[in-house]
């Protein structure tokens, strides 16, 4: 009964210290980053576009098998916006431009996302491993790392699309693994920093082993700056993917990404229809405005090498270790 007892009470001040963490750092954000809300409120604002997209596109329904972006209105084939019917006109084929941003930004969203997802997970295993084992292991991997940078990113990713093909699972998986070898140095400088601290080494001496040590001891104490690296990545994300969209090697028709809607016909009309260009633009650049502005908020309240930042790394976790450590002594 008393251990029960025990665990519990361990657990609940480290949900508490959770709770409180979070209740900080959000009330830091609005205090002191109204950038940073202002980019908060565009991210939310197209995460829950994509979401409930179906529902906030006017063009709704699915005729004869083709989706809402994708309804052809040729009577009404460049309208201009704010038309009683067509809030931000029409394109060369009558379609809805609004239902085509609203939809794309589903598509951009899970886009993005996935990719950041892999490039941060790909970043921080190889940073975590090259930096914790050193030795030959780090030389190699860094080379490599080295050479793989030093190609310009378009051309990489315009290579790597040419070969796989266009789709939504190749854009993925390519933008998600070319960038996440380059990004493991910032997570592998992360390593670099904790991994001589106290309770890693108290770690190490009673025995633990690399994995051990890297998710239970390192990971966590790195993960405010891996969140930040996954919020910034994915500003970077939708921009590769409008440009890959815009060369004609990202999305294919008729899914409405925005690259590809200012790509293509938006370019041939821009003189005619200088709005299929326009809204589409728009939307892009207060979207990778509104990540970055709030990646950056982020990275000023949570990075423990700049003054005021949250994400300090724990060193009580050392005094335990050391516990544990003299006590394993003291009984051989």
């Amino acid at each position: 009964m008393s251990t029960v007892q025990a665990t519990a009470n361990t657990r609940a001040p480290a949900k508490a210290r959770s709770r409180n963490f979070f209740v900080i750092l959000f009330r830091r954000l609005f205090k002191e980053k109204p950038l940073g809300i202002i980019g908060l409120v565009i991210v939310g604002i197209l995460f829950l576009t994509g979401i409930f997209a179906p529902l906030l596109a006017p063009e709704k329904n699915v005729r004869n098998g083709s989706p809402g972006y994708n309804i052809i209105h040729l009577a009404d084939r460049f309208t201009e916006p704010f038309t009683s019917r067509y809030l931000l006109g029409t394109d060369q084929l009558g379609r809805d431009i609004f239902s085509r941003i609203i939809y794309g930004a589903r598509l951009t969203m899970f886009v993005a996302v996935l990719s950041s997802i892999l490039n941060t997970g790909i970043a921080t295993a190889i940073g975590m491993a090259c930096a914790y084992l050193g030795g030959k292991f780090d030389l190699i991997v860094q080379r490599f790392v080295d050479a793989w940078i030093c190609f310009p990113g378009l051309v990489v990713l315009i290579t790597a699309m040419s070969i796989v093909g266009p789709g939504l699972l190749q854009i993925i998986l390519v933008l998600g693994v070319a960038n996440g070898l380059g990004g493991s140095r910032f997570s592998r400088s992360l390593v670099f920093a904790i991994r001589e601290n106290q309770y890693v080494t108290a770690s190490q001496a009673i025995g633990a082993r690399a994995n051990f040590v890297m998710l239970r001891h390192i990971l966590p104490n790195i993960m405010p700056m891996v969140i930040v690296l996954f919020t910034m990545g994915l500003g970077g994300m939708i921009l590769a993917e409008a440009s890959l969209s815009f060369l004609g090697l990202g999305l294919p028709p008729p899914f409405p990404s925005w690259g590809s809607m200012i790509a293509g016909e938006g370019r041939s009309n821009m003189l005619l229809a200088p709005w299929m260009i326009f809204w589409p633009g728009l939307v892009l650049t207060l979207v990778v405005f509104g990540i970055n502005m709030f990646g950056d908020a982020l990275r000023d309240l949570l990075d423990p090498r700049l003054r005021g930042g949250l994400g300090s790394y724990r060193l009580d976790k050392g005094e335990k270790l050391a516990q544990k450590v003299r006590a394993k002594l003291d009984a051989a």
